[in-house]
């Protein structure tokens, strides 16, 4: 088969990219030729904009597209329009942030989905993420003349990660020492490997299938204790864990996801499913997970080659943590 990717030179399209060629297909990636100019030097590289110069993608077919960097409505428009009769499938990478809220647990592909409350707004760097997201699904189902497959992942993990929320963890266990961390270690978390998400994919396209999937997992839920704990065994780290109450966290000004990424407090309501979206969908179409130790030991092995120089993007400095570490300890007399 002949795959076409949008983007292609980072995180999900690396992963999507080698498993195009580990399946025996044939790739070829669009972008701007800025990011990682050197990857894959065999595989076939067309220049261009996305919101400009497409003339690269005239007089050829493919049996699928994967658009991996489509944001805003308005540009995914002019690729799906473009691409209609060019392929057979289109594939978008959507998220789990196009519901309407995450107050419900068990949300399904048929949840509500989040309208964008100003139609002109084209940030998606910040709320408008998942509504610009939902009406990129919207603008592909009514100017592609194909299958439409809209994928949904969660948190996406592993190897190449440019965003650290998942790979603070492994990296700081293996760092050593008392680790803090948010009580309770029972709280559910969802993510999906880069490379099981990319697989499961080019599954679906040579299936041929179409609709909306939720793409996370493991198909149960994991804990926070149980990542740390792969953590610790995959770094061979000394390193021993303080759960620290949400209380003393939230009054100390510790910020969610930043300062401790994957942490969302339980007092907040309005993600109560963020960490419960249901994937049975994508389990009966035959997604399957890796061990969690597999995605934490590649994700530390990639870390050794990453420059020293580059800090992680999220989490807490040592002496932030250590000062938080000592006062809590102090409070609660332990």
């Amino acid at each position: 088969m002949k795959i076409l990717i949008l983007g292609g030179k980072r995180f999900l399209g690396l992963a999507l990219t080698q498993a195009i060629l580990n399946a025996g297909h044939t790739p070829t990636l669009f972008n701007r030729g800025r990011t990682n100019p050197d990857l894959f030097p065999k595989v076939t590289n067309l220049i261009g904009e996305r919101d400009g110069d497409l003339s690269a993608l005239k007089r050829r077919k493919w049996d699928a597209v994967i658009d991996t960097s489509g944001f805003v409505p308005r540009i995914v428009k002019k690729s799906a329009s473009f691409l209609s009769g060019k392929s057979g499938t289109y594939v978008f990478i959507s998220s789990v942030s196009v519901y309407r809220d995450f107050r419900s647990p068990d949300i399904a592909e048929d949840y509500p989905i989040a309208p964008l409350e100003d139609s002109l707004d084209e940030d998606y760097t910040g709320d408008s993420y998942g509504p610009l997201k939902a009406l990129c699904e919207y603008e592909i189902q009514q100017n592609f003349d194909g299958n439409v497959l809209a994928i949904r992942p969660g948190l996406i993990t592993g190897p190449n990660d440019p965003t650290d929320r998942f790979t603070y963890w492994p990296y700081r266990v293996a760092l050593g020492g008392k680790v803090l961390a948010p009580a309770p270690p029972s709280s559910n978390l969802q993510f999906i490997d880069v490379r099981d998400l990319a697989e499961f994919i080019i599954r679906m396209i040579e299936k041929e299938q179409k609709g909306a999937y939720n793409v996370t997992g493991p198909k149960k839920p994991a804990t926070f204790g149980s990542l740390l704990v792969a953590c610790r065994e995959a770094a061979m780290s000394e390193a021993s864990f303080v759960w620290v109450e949400e209380p003393f966290l939230l009054r100390e000004g510790v910020t969610p996801w930043k300062d401790l990424p994957l942490w969302i407090p339980s007092s907040d309501p309005a993600f109560t499913g963020f960490y419960n979206i249901n994937i049975n969908k994508a389990l009966k179409a035959g997604l399957v997970f890796r061990p969690l130790s597999k995605t934490v030991s590649e994700t530390l092995e990639w870390l050794k080659n990453r420059p020293d120089s580059q800090k992680m993007k999220v989490g807490m400095d040592i002496a932030r943590e250590t000062e938080l570490l000592i006062k809590y300890q102090n409070e609660y007399h332990l």
